[in-house]
């Protein structure tokens, strides 16, 4: 598994292992859920209800964006923001990975505590993703602002993008819409480290059995802990997504209204008042299908864990 488990047979994972599972299963990952990544953003950004009842703004659903999205700016616009997303991915979850496997090994050897437990992994998991957060949020404003752009793009590519940002708005403008995800990031990384620890010990077969499902399981355990974490930490997904485009207004006048806010308070107030609780929760359900896959094949194809178990990762990020 990832992370320190002293009754392995070869012992845990090397650093050098441990970077290379949480890069390669992101990358893959990233480019299988890249257009619900798209679609959810787009509803987070959107003022008005996402409703197919009381159809007030751009979008009010699914396979209705997914048109839209096609016939305005064709099949390539469900990979916007792609290549900051992938370094992104790579990134994260090498730092994430390396940082979890590092404190559960000293958790281990350092005090009396099991390294295999769920309230252990829930500590060393959220405080691995603190730290993949800190490093990675100026991959991730980049990566929101590409799939916020529609036609014409604002941005053409990467390297125009960071200039623009640095030139117009200063270094902060990368680290926007940090202090919600780092909020959120540690619950968020904790819940799904210990759910999935929980789900794994519930479908764990009898003890005497031969086990031959545990990629099947894995995959399970995995998708369910990702969907539990995101619904209960989904609001500052959607508050950092409002406060990384300050600053952006220009690319997003022709989706519908556009609001300012001037910081983690007064975004979560604003939405409140004026779109209700609900409005906290647009885009859940594409947040939902992808957090269930990613989450589920990150799980699925851990390569570090013996005979291709993949027992005990953990999804690349919560965004």
């Amino acid at each position: 598994m990832v992370g320190y488990d002293p009754r392995a047979n070869r012992g845990s994972p090397t650093p050098e292992e441990a970077a290379l599972a949480g890069s390669a299963g992101g990358m893959v990952t990233r480019a299988l859920i890249s257009p619900f990544d798209v679609i959810k953003i787009r509803f987070q950004l959107q003022i008005e209800r996402v409703s197919s009842q009381r159809r007030e703004g751009k979008y009010w659903g699914i396979f209705q964006a997914s048109r839209s999205i096609y016939s305005e700016e064709g099949l390539t616009a469900f990979w916007k923001g792609h290549i900051p997303a992938q370094l992104l991915s790579i990134c994260f979850g090498a730092v994430q990975f390396v940082t979890f496997e590092f404190l559960t090994k000293m958790v281990h050897k350092s005090t009396p505590y099991d390294s295999r437990t769920p309230g252990v992994h829930f500590v060393c998991g959220g405080l691995a993703a603190c730290s993949a957060t800190v490093a990675c949020q100026p991959l991730d404003t980049l990566r929101t602002r590409f799939a916020a752009q529609g036609e014409p793009k604002v941005y053409s590519n990467l390297r125009y993008a960071v200039s623009t940002m640095w030139r117009s708005e200063g270094p902060v403008a990368f680290y926007r819409g940090l202090s919600p995800t780092l909020v959120a990031v540690f619950p968020y990384a904790g819940l799904q480290f210990f759910f999935y620890n929980v789900f794994k010990q519930l479908l764990a077969p009898p003890s005497k059995s031969k086990d031959s499902g545990g990629n099947v399981r894995s995959l399970i355990c995995g998708s369910g802990a990702g969907m539990i974490s995101k619904t209960l930490t989904y609001p500052f997904d959607l508050f950092k997504k409002r406060l990384q485009v300050a600053g952006f207004e220009k690319a997003r006048a022709h989706f519908g209204q556009v609001r300012t806010y001037t910081g983690l308070i007064d975004c979560a107030v604003q939405i409140v008042e004026e779109e209700g609780i609900r409005g906290c929760f647009k885009g859940l359900s594409p947040s939902l299908l992808k957090a269930a896959l990613s989450t589920g094949f990150t799980f699925f194809w851990d390569p570090s864990c013996p005979e291709w178990t993949a027992e005990g990762n953990v999804c690349q990020k919560m965004c």
